[in-house]
């Protein structure tokens, strides 16, 4: 391309104080004061709407008590109506005999009964727990993304380490963040809970038996939610910090022994992360639909991961441009981390779309009814725009060679595909947890803000911690002059 070879990395530090220090603090603040008057709001509309529905109630009783003694005739077409509804709610019941009717009816009650219906505090923990686990997404794929580069042998994203590395370091704060929401919320959001804590749960001679939880109950139980998911954060918090101190070991000393102990213990988190993300992407969000399962979700969840966390990357780099820092960092290495972030855009819409064909030919009502509640109501327009921001927005902004090289034109793109992800989050817990009292509103608008503004803050002061470029690292050269051609 022409430019200088640079022979020499200097050093380069980032500030993290004043005006820089300020903004995310008082952006934790506006969202923690947004969020909470959005709370009350929704708790007085809800309370409102269960005033309305008790006077409805009221009135259909008095109806009722009008018309005793009359006698109903059901056609076959009302009794088919009926036993679908049933076998939404409650997949594994099953229909014999009509002189078993009555029995099978009184067992749905009975089964329902023991579950009820979302309240206002589920739309605050569903809020919490859809942020919490969206920005623990971007430290995931941050420390991947390092241990990836480690592996192999990668050397031209070496100048964006430091930024990788303190994206990772919201891992630590994330993952007690998460940890602590889905423990609090677990028998609010999680009916599968609530269900295993119900006689019905072990006794299939009991009303309410749900043989399609019992089956999953190796999974879903209380050792999962307070052992396996705080152990394999930890354990990632921990290979994180080996990696972090190899690194700033590194800058003190010049050879190879910490970068070939990373390689190790990368190495070793990549095999351990294959298994360990998959259950956690289970346990924490595909059990919200507890008797839906799909065999590619947790890819699914990991797309997502990787292409947020390539856009905050993005994001970090053009901000310490502007603000003059990461200057040895070339238009090279920028193309490259749009490409990636170009390409996982399109690998994200495979998966989606790879998801969405294998449940569409199965036509199973067990398995299409996920996106039929997806596909209705208010639900329906976020569908759409979560293809169109997650996908087809960033294809067509990403795919001029051109556009890889612009700061605005990447600062937009990312933004789109953070925006476009947000909703995808959204619609991944909320039909499943607040159903049709789900909304957009200053709960929803102030939470992400105040998330936004703690992760901010943890990745600022990370990045102020340590050089910004890697200085010993043996790829460090290569990376300043690396090259993609004309």
């Amino acid at each position: 391309m022409g430019h200088h070879t640079i022979k020499e990395v200097s050093q380069e530090r980032f500030e993290f104080q004043g005006k820089t220090k300020l903004i995310p603090i008082l952006l934790i603040i506006l969202g923690a004061v947004m969020a909470g008057i959005g709370s009350m709001q929704v708790k007085n509309n809800w309370n409102n709407q269960d005033s309305h529905s008790e006077t409805i109630q009221t009135v259909e009783e008095g109806h009722h008590a009008h018309t005793d003694g009359v006698n109903y005739n059901f056609n076959e077409h009302s009794m088919d109506a009926t036993t679908t509804i049933l076998l939404i709610d409650n997949p594994n019941l099953e229909t014999t005999h009509a002189a078993d009717e009555s029995h099978a009816e009184d067992g749905h009650h009975a089964h329902a009964n023991e579950h009820h219906g979302p309240t206002w505090m589920t739309r605050v923990w569903a809020n919490l727990l859809m942020n919490s686990y969206y920005f623990w997404l971007f430290a995931v794929a941050a420390i991947f993304f390092i241990a990836v580069n480690y592996v192999a042998n990668a050397g031209w994203a070496v100048m964006l380490k430091r930024i990788m590395e303190a994206q990772s370091s919201y891992l630590l704060i994330g993952s007690i963040l998460l940890v602590g929401i889905t423990l609090g919320s677990k028998d609010t959001l999680y009916h599968w809970v609530q269900y295993f804590h119900s006689s019905a749960a072990g006794d299939p001679n009991a009303a309410g038996y749900d043989k399609i939880l019992e089956s999953k109950s190796w999974l879903l139980n209380n050792t999962s939610l307070f052992f396996f998911i705080p152990f394999v954060t930890i354990v990632w918090i921990m290979i994180r910090m080996k990696l972090r101190n190899n690194s700033l070991a590194e800058d003190l000393d010049k050879g190879l022994s910490m970068f070939k102990s990373s390689t190790k213990w990368s190495a070793g988190f990549i095999f351990f992360f294959a298994f360990s993300f998959s259950a956690l992407s289970w346990l924490i969000i595909m059990s919200i639909d507890a008797h839906w399962y799909s065999t590619m979700f947790s890819v699914y969840n990991f797309a997502i991961s990787f292409v947020t966390g390539l856009s905050v990357m993005m994001i970090i780099l053009q901000y310490l441009k502007i603000k003059g820092k990461m200057v040895l960092v070339s238009d090279e290495v920028t193309h490259d981390l749009g490409k990636f972030m170009f390409a996982f855009c399109v690998f994200w819409a495979y998966i989606f779309l790879s998801q969405w064909l294998l449940i569409w030919y199965t036509n199973l009502p067990e398995e299409t009814v996920y996106f039929a509640a997806r596909l209705s109501g208010d639900f329906k327009p976020l569908f759409f725009i979560n293809l169109f921001m997650c996908f087809i927005a960033p294809f067509l902004v990403l795919m001029m060679r051109n556009a890889k090289r612009s700061p605005i034109v990447l600062i937009l793109a990312a933004s789109i595909i953070l925006i476009g992800h947000w909703v995808d989050m959204y619609l991944l817990i909320m039909p499943g947890t607040v159903g049709e009292h789900a909304g957009i509103g200053l709960l929803e608008i102030g939470t992400t803000i105040c998330f936004f503004g703690i992760f901010a803050y943890t990745v600022l002061h990370s990045l102020s911690k340590a050089n910004l470029y890697p200085i010993n690292h043996p790829y460090v050269l290569e990376s300043a002059n690396h090259d993609v051609g004309p």
